[in-house]
């Protein structure tokens, strides 16, 4: 058969029906329908709740598409605003970004280049060949800022099951390793995990800290082929800092690094031409 066709009914005609009461007339309703309405279609209550559920999902994804929307634009408000004050942007001109430049003038730079209030630290950030990568160096010369070394007991113990980590060094014995092992997932992403290879097991902890203590630990980040290290104070001698960059260089290994940047803290980064440490 072809489809139904009949006229269009007014509302009120189809209210007074259902004031009525007949069966059926409060859950079926008349629907145009076709390109140009020209068609009446007769749709049972089933088919109506499935109009409503498709309405509702549509309204459902256009809000979440504007809600989406707004945080885009109100993320790239932030990014916009994250711009560096006038007194970056006076010593940055005093960098150039395409220059390497030797270690004498990249240190003076980095002083130069200080901009922080107190006396800020001078960095030194390596990007190297390969992640993992990790050691120690005894710098020369005082960096002002001292390895915190730990030796587990049962008071460390509680501090750690509360996540109070103060610490860069974990050392242990053997005796209290089966004590660190619940807390595994905490130490070992963070490198802090005791362990035979790193050397930090032994039976005379407190001899091993205060060899430790005069030496520096540096490792490659999680995610990352990069090693950052403090080798001194924006006031330290110029010479102290050449001192302890070569230290920091030859313990990494200079054929393991492919670009070295040295900068104050706040201040703007300064390649450094590798060829001239010797």
């Amino acid at each position: 058969m072809g489809k139904k066709r009949i006229k269009l009914v007014d509302d009120s005609k189809l209210k007074e029906k259902a004031k009525t009461g007949l069966p059926g007339e409060t859950s079926r309703r008349l629907v145009k329908s076709g390109k140009e309405h020209g068609r009446i279609t007769d749709m049972g209550a089933e088919a109506l709740a499935e109009a409503e559920r498709l309405k509702e999902k549509e309204k459902k994804l256009a809000e979440e598409t504007k809600v989406k929307t707004k945080k885009a634009v109100k993320k790239k408000v932030l990014v916009k605003a994250k711009a560096r004050g006038k007194k970056y942007q006076e010593v940055r001109k005093k960098v150039d970004r395409n220059k390497i430049y030797p270690l004498p003038k990249a240190i003076k730079l980095a002083q130069e280049t200080s901009i922080s209030k107190f006396n800020g630290a001078i960095e030194v950030h390596l990007v190297v060949r390969e992640s993992g990568l990790k050691g120690e160096v005894q710098f020369p010369h005082a960096t002002g800022k001292q390895t915190r070394i730990a030796i587990v007991n049962d008071a460390l113990l509680k501090k750690i099951a509360k996540g109070k980590i103060d610490f860069d060094l974990l050392l242990a014995t053997p005796a209290t390793m089966p004590k660190l092992t619940k807390y595994a997932k905490t130490l070992g992403p963070r490198g802090l995990m005791p362990n035979p290879k790193a050397g930090t097991i032994t039976e005379k902890p407190e001899e091993l800290a205060k060899k430790m203590a005069s030496k520096t630990r540096f490792k490659t980040e999680a995610k990352a082929p990069l090693i950052h290290l403090v080798i001194g104070k924006v006031d330290s001698k110029a010479n102290d800092l050449e001192a302890n960059f070569k230290a920091l260089i030859e313990a990494v290994g200079v054929n393991k690094i492919k670009k070295a940047v040295i900068a104050s803290t706040m201040g703007p980064g300064i390649k450094v031409d590798l060829s001239s440490v010797s």
